[in-house]
């Protein structure tokens, strides 16, 4: 079969296996973004060279502990969960603070990851590195979509597809302006492709397609239309910038390992990891600050 052909079909059956999992129902939702997780860990364990099997049971054990808590209050928002503890009830405040603690460990491990990005030197990386990374970097911030999802009004799947939807035109209209008119590299030494030029025009195109969305996917109440296009507009400035560094980052890991794409489970598009490096680490920055919304407003 034709290489393009395969990898567009390929793309087709994981966006329509997304869009399904992530609108039919939470559990089908959790389910899904589990084995990718698990998937996600299997790659990365093998660019990092850690014990696989253990590193599947210590994010499975993570991943489906938070799903076994969630459960019981599936219709109750991720908001409401982490009010001030004083409104709260024992078993409530216990998860409100797990889940703190799980944002916290993300951005830190993010922030780390960004200064290995740029360090020229570094090629190698230690034990305790290679699982801090496996945790923060792949485990919480799967964790972290899982929570996503969850507004005032409980599960809203569309909070989720359209943060796909914003990686997605991002990537594609980053490619699509570099290809056109990039004359200045972004990250050479990491990801040769890419330039400024697509880079600022992957940043615009996701403002627009943020603007889009919040006017026309949402149907917001008239009265908090301006509020909406704040909350989308921001939302895609923050997905665009750091979809791309996800992006990069994990192109930093594979130039380490000393491989082309981190697995081969979807043809013609390489591993999972290669599709959902820009979400998880896009996940912790957008869920800050959607929880710092919710405390000022």
């Amino acid at each position: 079969m034709n290489e393009t052909l395969t990898r567009f079909l390929s793309g087709v059956v994981y966006v329509a296996l997304l869009i399904f999992a992530t609108s039919y129902s939470e559990y089908s939702f959790f389910s899904l973004f589990g084995a990718f997780m698990l998937i996600a860990i299997y790659e990365f364990g093998q660019l990092m060279q850690l014990n696989k099997i253990a590193s599947i049971l210590i994010g499975g054990a993570c991943y489906f502990s938070m799903v076994y808590f969630r459960t019981p209050k599936i219709n109750q928002s991720l908001s409401e969960i982490i009010k001030p503890i004083t409104d709260q009830n024992s078993d409530l405040k216990f998860l409100g603070r797990i889940e703190l603690y799980i944002l916290l460990i993300a951005i830190f491990t993010s922030i780390k990851a960004l200064f290995l990005l740029f360090n020229t030197h570094k090629n190698t990386l230690g034990t305790g590195s290679k699982y801090l990374y496996l945790l923060g970097y792949i485990i919480l911030p799967f964790i972290i979509i899982t929570q996503i999802p969850y507004g005032i009004k409980g599960y809203n799947p569309k909070i989720v597809i359209s943060i796909f939807i914003l990686i997605w035109t991002n990537d594609t209209f980053a490619y699509i302006v570099g290809k056109s008119i990039g004359k200045h590299k972004l990250l050479e030494t990491i990801s040769p492709k890419k330039t400024i030029e697509g880079f600022i025009g992957g940043v615009v195109f996701s403002v627009v397609a943020g603007y889009l969305i919040s006017r026309f996917y949402f149907d917001p109440n008239p009265k908090h239309i301006e509020r909406s296009i704040f909350i989308w507009t921001i939302s895609a400035l923050i997905i665009s910038i750091f979809s791309t560094l996800g992006d990069l980052i994990e192109s930093k890991f594979k130039r380490m390992a000393g491989v082309k794409d981190s697995g081969k489970i979807m043809p013609g598009h390489g591993g999972i990891l290669d599709r959902l490096d820009s979400i998880i680490f896009v996940a912790p920055f957008v869920f800050l600050f959607y929880q710092i919304l919710y405390y000022v407003s």
